[in-house]
């Protein structure tokens, strides 16, 4: 491999900004925030919109929309039933 065309791999901790919920993670990205982790160390904070702790499919609040074909939209309008 090359030397110095890639980017410095290192502990990264990433927070859900909808939940709190902090966690952490070997990642590239760079940021200018720090936090202090829970080894007393500070890592660089990278803040995420969703993640599994939002995530209504990883928390089991998920809806699933299930798209009916045209026969049974067709038999729950009319009242038919399936046999």
């Amino acid at each position: 491999m090359k030397q110095g065309i890639h980017p410095e791999y290192r502990d990264v901790v990433f927070m859900d900004t909808t939940t709190g919920f902090k966690f952490m993670s070997g990642s590239t990205k760079t940021s200018t925030e720090k936090v202090e982790w829970e080894d007393g160390k500070e890592y660089p904070l990278i803040r995420v919109e969703i993640s599994s702790d939002s995530h209504p499919f990883y928390t089991g609040r998920q809806k699933f929309a299930q798209a009916d074909g045209r026969i049974d939209r067709f038999n729950k309008k009319y009242g038919l039933e399936q046999e």
